[in-house]
């Protein structure tokens, strides 16, 4: 099958297409471990095979501070789940030098970092921080006394719970579990929070993989103990070699991303045909799910639309209807708060389909919608990524695109301003510090959003060509995606750098007609 797509320079077809074929080869996605997850499993799972390792993993993964994970308010979640899970290991195996010393200077780090640093917006979080903040007091104030080695932590102050953060949202929750009543399909994937009413909760059931909620920590905590059957097989598949992500499978969501970045950046793509017939079964009625256990979300529903439309195997755009407000699309039904690269996903994938009915309406409610969220300085920031790169990347290019009548040029000429006026001097962009990953988006931002023949953007995407040349993928600083921890998606970044790295070839000029094969 053979259709006309815009397209990259053919330099970098050679990884596009093992990068493409590597969907088939692994359909459980790659995903980077998780301090928080792995150290679930070590408290949860002490019987599961590879858990010397986790704990080995751990201990090497603590930074010199005492605390575990990203910059600043990051660090919350990753070292109460690593404390915790120490304690639990003192407790269990007896003292040993690196445990104590660790779980020593992770308290230490705690105590000022959970009173001075605010909670960022990641997903439960306030289930997450008040139950492991209690499990880490009833570990150091029970009637046995601290664990072995942490003497000294008798009597110390209960831990402080940061501003905004109490244990009311996480107190109904389990009060939910106790009536054995059906649990909402996103609270599947942080059962963990539950303690013991985890436990072969009557309102949960695994996936055909034998994951709940596709998150090893919510699979232990509702598996209790290494009984076989499937939920024991997945944590074995997903535990062999050690730490473990947040999520696993993250099949469509891997497939969808790295398909429409492709596809989007114009590169000849030789898709395989299960692949592309996968992906166009997961679109049901009510969206697409990340991964079996996982509720439908608009997010994953409009990037598997926008691919398939892209690749000619549109199955239309009536089942994101089940997430449109009326002002906005939430991310799934009961949202808390709201998303702004969720719309720009949906803008893209209402773009893709400009003849169905109504659409037009909606197109341009919802670009109204994003422009009336950018920042004053010309950035736009999300809730499911920490860098504002990846969001105003995803914006301005479903404004470019699809905007009706060109109604928001303006601010997508803001958003190329501020892009163009936050790159570092050695040419890449990052929050925290320059990043591969922060850069590509920057790039692809500029060459999908910026004006053909701008002497600036130019000379922006020239610096950054020759950085990209320069930066380490395998060594990209933190990680910067949104679960119940920081995370990176492999391949999606992956597809990301490989569409920077062609567009940035050809400037901010448009690309050529070319050829999408699907084998």
């Amino acid at each position: 099958m053979t259709l006309t797509a815009r397209s990259a320079p053919a330099t970098r077809t050679g990884p596009v297409r093992d990068l493409v074929g590597s969907l088939a080869g692994e359909p459980a996605g790659q995903t980077s471990p998780s301090v928080y997850e792995t150290a679930r499993l070590v408290a949860l799972a002490p019987w599961l095979v590879g858990h010397d390792l986790r704990v080995a993993w751990l201990l090497d993964r603590q930074r010199p501070d005492g605390g575990w994970g990203g910059p600043g308010g990051y660090a919350l979640v990753p070292t109460l789940s690593a404390v915790e899970a120490l304690l639990g290991v003192l407790r269990r195996e007896g003292p040993s030098a690196g445990c104590v010393a660790a779980a020593d200077r992770g308290l230490r780090f705690l105590t000022a970092a959970l009173r001075d640093e605010a909670a960022p917006d990641l997903p439960a979080t306030d289930l997450i921080v008040p139950a492991l903040r209690a499990a880490v007091d009833r570990h150091l104030d029970g009637p046995a006394g601290p664990p072995p080695g942490l003497a000294g932590w008798a009597g110390r102050p209960r831990l402080p719970l940061p501003a905004g953060l109490d244990p009311t949202r996480l107190t109904r929750v389990r009060g939910l579990l106790a009536t054995g009543g059906p649990v909402p399909e996103k609270l599947a994937h942080a059962l963990e929070v539950a303690g013991d009413l985890a436990y072969r909760a009557a309102g949960v059931r695994p996936s055909a993989s034998g994951a709940v909620g596709a998150s090893p920590a919510a699979t232990a905590a509702w598996l209790g103990r290494p009984e076989p059957g499937p939920a024991l097989d997945y944590l074995r598949a997903v535990g062999r070699s050690g730490p473990v992500p947040c999520a696993s499978p993250i099949t469509v969501f891997e497939r969808a991303w790295v398909l429409a970045i492709l596809v989007r950046a114009g590169f000849p793509l030789d898709v395989p045909a299960p692949v592309l017939a996968e992906l166009a079964g997961a679109v049901g009625p009510s969206g697409a799910a990340t991964a079996p256990g996982l509720p439908a979300d608009a997010d994953t529903t409009s990037v598997a639309l926008y691919a398939l439309a892209r690749l000619g195997r549109s199955p239309g755009v009536a089942s994101l209807s089940v997430f449109d407000t009326g002002g906005h699309f939430c991310t799934w039904p009961g949202e808390d708060g709201a998303s702004l690269t969720t719309n720009a996903h949906v803008l893209d994938a209402l773009g893709e389909h400009p003849s169905r009915p109504g659409v037009t309406g909606v197109r341009r409610r919802v670009a109204e919608w994003l422009v009336g969220r950018q920042e004053p300085d010309g950035r736009w920031d999300d809730r499911w990524h920490a860098s504002a790169y990846y969001a105003t990347y995803a914006v301005l290019l479903a404004l470019a695109d699809h905007a009706p009548d060109g109604t928001a040029r303006a601010a997508v000429e803001r958003g190329v301003a501020w892009l163009l006026d936050t790159q570092r001097p050695d040419g890449d962009w990052g929050r925290w510090r320059g990043t591969a990953e922060e850069t590509g988006y920057a790039v692809l931002a500029l060459t999908g959003a910026g004006r053909p023949g701008d002497a600036r953007v130019a000379a922006a995407l020239a610096r950054a060509r020759r950085r990209l040349s320069e930066l380490d993928e395998s060594d990209d600083g933190p990680e910067l995606w949104h679960d119940k921890d920081l995370y990176r998606p492999t391949r999606i970044v992956r597809a990301a750098l490989l569409a920077a790295s062609g567009r940035a070839a050809v400037g901010a000029g448009r690309a050529v007609p070319g050829m999408i094969r699907i084998a």
